[in-house]
Formats: structure tokens, C-alpha cells, sequence
């Protein structure tokens, strides 16, 4: 599904997130390039305040909206952006998407340079792709991205573009985005409405900025925006970006916009309406996949694991097809769907064995919609609540919430191929959907699953022979996120002996060489089971000897301290992890005999809301065991405890350095 597309009556476009593009660029025009005045006016403006690596700035910013008396909708975007350093040229691609809702009228762009003549490029000279950044990607979709590069740019020199289009949305309802990861000097957004027409405005994370007036036109203009850092596991921009939502009301009192979840919901239910229809041929489907089935579960696990594998994820989405699933009976017959076709499809399924669903409708990456986001199309995905007979209740069911009126409620994605029924993949956990009933709609939000719903159980029983050789077998057992992204692993290797890669590359970050002996896979294909991996390795010299002395690591391999904190700025977003996790080690090493232990490292304890860290190291007979264990708590943590987690994580880093001392008590 790609909600995102065509939720506002413009796509966002953030220039600089296409990649510099192969594109033939026009020669500049022999005559006198005539800048427009509004472009002209930014050569002599002081850049906003920025530091000395920043690649470019905004120093203008425009976005006019005019409604015309029949809905339709004329947009002009002008941006004006300097660039400072070499890698600024990205924004010199200057992108503007259209479908079925929106028509791209003009594209206009001017490079002016510090020094020399400027120079243009036009609509002559754009290259026109499918749309970039879809989820998944789409088979076919009237969706299209028009790509405009300027050529011959120079740090220092000028870029300046004007946009025009034509819009007749779906839904009356705008976002502007005036803030993103470039700092901007000036931004001005206007909206110009026919006689009897109205709005709502809403701020989102940003104060309340007051409107101007000039003459019919709505103005509002913010200044010295500051840029939104690009950090690694941040939350995503919906959920950092200042931005204002905008609400048209026609005169005619009928709102083509929502005013709440609830209408939101009704509309979305009357779009789908008939979409889960029973068909003869759902029903003989559902007889032969639940025939074997002894309890109501079982039917249930039975035909999600068919929606999951058995109907792929192919993508036509023309018009309205953005937003409205196909016939559950289509999507069977042709075998292939969406995320909200494979969502119908299930529910369809699920009514035939007395089982309600509905759709929930949310955005991939958690924090995109919060519990203070207005109504709006801000989604990308389509997952269902299973209303739970008690019959079917089981401890195994983990994706689970009570709801007021349905009771409880099962959330599953049947797009997730890896993710059993009962189960929920991280980002979507802890997230807020727009559950729709026949009642309308709410917010809900998702649970979270506990921790070691999704983690690496990992147990390896070695032996240290004489010469500092460590060889032994190893079992780990995943589950949840972790087992899916085993499986996709495994799955994707191009050839049957790249399955191993991921544990070889795992194994690379550990010892200088080594060598994996034989491996074995457990329970690939049954998503309900947990994931193993089973495998011998041998390290040599894993035992560092100096004279009597043999130093070596308890902890073998396998590291729980990340390195994305360690930078020499302060944190600015909070840190998002993917999901709750715990993993847990048990590492056994037997000594060699004539060797006794002189030292073993201490014991590590630390517990935080956030995330705790326990490990031991202790001589049992004449084995070195290691036992430690490694959770993730809480799925965000304020940008103000960065510094607390980067020292947690360095404290973690430095224990699994630390090594056992042995000393040789015979001759050998």
C-alpha cells in the first residue's frame, strides 16, 4: 500500500534525497538567461546560521496554494538554495511526483553561479521514472517521479526552482514541510480559497505560528529554521519534522477532509465496502486448508500461513487503487496482492470460520503517527485485528490487546511473510494504526511485545587444546524479529553456500581467521517455530600464551555494544530501536589439563529503564563458563540520555575485552 502517495494533495519532496542522476544536462543558452525576480533577489541574502561541514542551506522557500471554485487546486513551489560544499550537488536534482491526482504543469530551474552567467533548465530537459522510494515497489501504479537536474553547479553558486502543478485530491487536506536537513533562511506558505470556503490549521511540532492576510490570501512565513540532523536510529521525520496540516472545507458544508479518526474510519470502511465478499471459491480454500485443523486456532494459523507464502506481494495500484484494496475473491483467483489485498483476502477467509477482522491501518516506522497526530492519510501499510473467540485464546498469542467493545483483539501482519500469527515485527510495535469497525474509527495504538518474544539464545560448548586452538559446537535459537531476519537471510542467498555469510560475517568481527566446520539449519519453513542455526568453528591461536601464561576471552564472540553513539556531536533525536529484545549467551570452554586459573574478570551488572546488561565468568571443574544476558527495554530513549547510553554501551564494550588469565601448573 502506498497511502503516502497520495495522502495530501502533493507528494513531499525534500530536495536532496535523490542521488545525483545520470542525466543528459542542456547546454546553457547562448542568450542572456533572465532570472526572475524572486530568485534574484536571494544572491545577496546571508545564509542561515550553519557549521562548516554543511553541504547546502535553504534561503527562500515557497509554497502557494489556490483553490479553484471546483476543487481543483493550483500549486506553485519555488525554492531558492545555495551550496556550500561538494556535497551539496544531490540537491541540485530537483523532483516533483504526479498520479492519478496529481498533474505536473511546469518544471523551471537556474543555476547561478558566484561568478559568470547563469544558466536554465526546463521541462525539455527532465527524465521521467517510476516513483522513487516505494515500499516493496509496485508492478504497476499510475504513480511518477519527474526528475530535473542542474547542471554545471559549483560550491558556492546558486540553485533556484519553480514547480507548478495541478491537484484534484481525494481528500481536501495539505501538508506543508517547511523544515527538513537543510537550515533554512525564509519560508512563506499561502493559501488562496473562492468565496464561502474555509480551513483548519494544525502545527505539528512546531509552535503555533499566527496567519496574515493579503487581500484573499492566507499567509504564514517562518524564519532561521533549523535543520533536522540525519542521525542513525532516529525516529522518522513525520515524527520529528515541523510541519502545517492543512483542512479545505468547501462551502457546501461537505468536508472532503477529516475533522477525527472516527470519520476518517467511516470513510475508509465505505471505500472497502464489499471488498470482503465471500466467493465459492473462498469457501472451498477455506474447507481445504482447515480440514485438518482440530481447533478454531489452528484454522486461524492455517490460513495466515497461506495469506503469508502463498499469495505474493505484487503491487497494481491505478487511481484510487493507492487506497482501496481489490475483491478478496480477486486477490485469490490472481494469487497475488497488496498489503491491504492480502489483508482483505484474510479477513475474507477468517469470516468463513466465524472469525471477525478488521483493517488497521498504519505507517511502517513507528512514531510517523502519535497519539496527538491529526487525522490525515500519513500511512504506508495495512495490517488486521483478529476479534479472538475465547475458544481460540492461547498463551502462544503474544500481539495481542483488549479492546472496550471487541474485547481482545490479535494484531497480525499478513504481508510479513517471516512473522507467525501471534506475533508482531518491531517497528510496528508500540505504533498507532487507525482501527476501522463498522462504527467508524479510532486511533489504537499497538502492543509491545515482551523481550524475549524476539532474541538469540545462543549456547556453544569448546575446548582450548594445548596449542591455543578453541573448537567447538554452537547453537543459536532465534526467535521473533530475529528469526525473520534469519530466515530473509537465508532466503535471499543467492547460492545454498551463502547461507552462512551472515554467521561468517559475524564470526569476521571476532577473530582474525577461523574456519566454520560443518553447519545445519532447523525449522527454516515453520515460521511458528524458533529459528536455529547449529555449526562447529575452529580458531587458532585463540589462546594468547606468553611463557606460562595463557590469556583468553570468555565472551568468544558476538558483540551487544553498537557503535552509532560514538560521534563527536551531541545526540539532537531521541534513539529509536527497531524492538523489545533480550539475547542471552552461554559460552563453555574446556582447559587444557596443566592449566589452572589465575584470574577471571568481574562480574557485570547494570540495569536501566532503557536496557540492562548482566555477564559472569566462572570456573566450573575445569571448564570456563560464561553466562551473560543482554535486553532492550524501552523502545525510545530521549536524545537526553544519549550520553548515558553511549557510556553504557562503551561500559559493555569493555567488558567483553576483558580475558581470563590461566598459568600452566605441569609441563605439557
Amino acid at each position: 500500500m502506498t497511502l503516502q502517495h497520495v495522502s495530501s494533495m502533493r507528494p513531499v519532496r525534500i530536495a536532496g534525497l535523490v542521488a545525483t542522476l545520470a542525466m543528459g544536462a542542456a547546454a546553457p543558452d547562448a542568450l542572456a538567461i533572465a532570472v526572475p525576480p524572486w530568485a534574484q533577489a536571494q544572491v545577496s541574502t546571508p545564509a542561515p546560521e550553519h557549521d562548516a561541514r554543511t553541504a547546502a542551506v535553504v534561503l527562500y522557500s515557497e509554497t502557494a496554494l489556490s483553490i479553484q471554485p471546483n476543487g481543483k487546486i493550483h500549486l506553485l513551489e519555488r525554492h531558492v538554495l545555495k551550496i556550500l560544499r561538494p556535497e551539496g550537488l544531490p540537491y541540485t536534482v530537483i523532483r516533483a511526483d504526479s498520479n492519478s491526482q496529481v498533474r505536473t504543469i511546469r518544471m523551471h530551474a537556474w543555476n547561478i553561479p558566484s561568478s559568470g552567467k547563469p544558466s536554465d533548465v526546463d521541462d525539455r530537459d527532465a527524465v521521467e521514472s517510476a516513483l522513487i522510494g516505494v515500499l516493496y515497489g509496485n508492478l504497476m501504479d499510475d504513480m511518477r517521479s519527474k526528475l530535473l537536474r542542474v547542471p554545471a553547479v559549483v560550491p558556492g553558486g546558486i540553485v533556484a526552482s519553480e514547480v507548478e502543478q495541478e491537484l484534484q485530491p481525494y481528500v481536501l487536506a495539505d501538508d506543508w514541510v517547511f523544515q527538513g536537513p537543510l537550515a533554512v533562511r525564509e519560508a512563506h506558505f499561502s493559501l488562496e480559497l473562492p468565496a464561502g470556503w474555509s480551513y483548519r490549521a494544525r502545527w505539528i511540532n512546531h509552535p503555533e505560528s499566527a496567519a496574515s492576510t493579503d487581500g484573499p490570501r492566507v499567509l504564514w512565513t517562518l524564519t532561521n529554521l533549523k535543520p533536522i540532523r540525519q542521525e542513525p536510529l532516529m525516529p522518522p521525520w513525520q515524527a520529528i519534522a515541523g510541519r502545517l496540516a492543512i483542512s479545505l472545507v468547501p462551502p457546501d458544508g461537505h468536508d472532503q477532509s477529516f475533522e477525527s479518526w472516527a470519520e476518517m474510519g467511516r470513510w475508509y470502511s465505505n471505500l472497502t465496502r464489499g471488498r470482503r465478499d465471500s466467493s465459492p471459491q473462498i469457501k472451498q480454500r477455506v474447507a481445504e486448508l482447515t480440514a485438518s485443523q482440530s481447533t478454531l486456532l489452528q484454522k486461524i494459523q492455517a490460513i495466515a500461513a497461506f495469506v503469508q507464502s502463498d499469495v505474493r506481494y505484487v503491487a497494481i495500484e491505478l487511481g484510487i487503487g493507492g487506497l482501496q484494496p481489490h475483491a478478496a475473491n480477486d486477490v485469490l483467483m490472481r494469487g497475488y496482492g497488496d498489503c491491504k489485498d492480502k489483508s482483505t483476502l484474510f479477513a475474507a477467509m477468517l469470516k468463513e470460520i466465524g472469525v471477525d477482522a478488521y483493517y488497521v491501518v498504519v505507517n511502517s516506522q513507528r512514531g510517523a503517527i502519535s497519539a496527538t497526530t491529526p487525522p490525515n492519510l500519513g500511512f504506508n501499510h495495512v495490517i488486521v485485528a483478529v476479534r479472538l473467540p475465547p475458544e481460540a485464546r492461547d498463551a502462544s498469542l503474544l500481539s495481542v490487546s483488549v479492546h472496550p467493545k471487541l474485547g481482545e483483539i490479535v494484531f497480525f501482519d499478513p504481508t510479513d511473510s517471516y512473522m507467525p500469527f501471534g506475533s508482531l515485527a518491531g517497528p510496528l510495535q508500540a505504533g498507532f494504526g487507525l482501527l476501522v469497525t463498522p462504527d467508524g474509527g479510532e486511533l489504537v495504538q499497538l502492543p509491545v511485545l515482551p523481550a524475549i518474544a524476539s532474541a538469540v539464545q545462543r549456547t556453544a560448548h569448546f575446548t582450548l587444546d594445548e596449542n591455543g586452538t578453541l573448537s567447538g559446537d554452537v547453537q543459536d535459537v532465534t526467535k521473533g524479529d530475529m528469526a525473520a531476519l534469519a530466515r530473509r537471510q537465508v532466503d535471499l542467498a543467492p547460492q545454498e553456500t551463502d547461507r552462512i555469510k551472515s554467521i561468517e560475517s559475524m564470526m569476521a568481527n571476532s577473530f582474525p581467521t577461523f574456519q566454520i566446520t560443518k553447519a545445519s539449519i532447523r525449522s527454516l519453513s515453520v515460521h511458528s517455530q524458533p529459528f536455529e542455526w547449529n555449526y562447529r568453528i575452529e580458531v587458532p591461536n585463540y589462546g594468547e600464551t606468553s611463557g606460562p601464561i595463557v590469556t583468553l576471552r570468555p565472551r568468544v564472540f558476538g558483540s551487544k555494544s553498537p557503535g552509532f553513539l560514538e560521534t563527536n556531536e551531541p545526540r539532537e533525536n531521541d534513539v529509536e530501536f527497531e524492538g523489545p529484545r533480550k539475547d542471552t549467551d552461554l559460552f563453555e570452554i574446556a582447559l587444557p589439563a596443566g592449566y589452572a586459573v589465575e584470574e577471571l574478570p568481574a562480574p557485570f551488572d547494570e540495569d536501566h529503564p532503557y536496557a540492562s546488561y548482566h555477564s559472569k565468568t566462572e570456573l566450573v571443574g575445569h571448564t570456563l563458563k560464561y553466562t551473560r544476558s543482554f535486553e532492550i527495554k524501552q523502545l525510545t530513549v530521549s536524545a537526553a540520555l544519549a550520553p548515558e547510553l553511549r557510556d553504557f554501551f562503551r561500559r559493555i564494550l569493555n567488558e567483553e575485552r576483558q580475558v581470563a588469565v590461566l598459568h600452566r601448573t605441569a609441563a605439557r
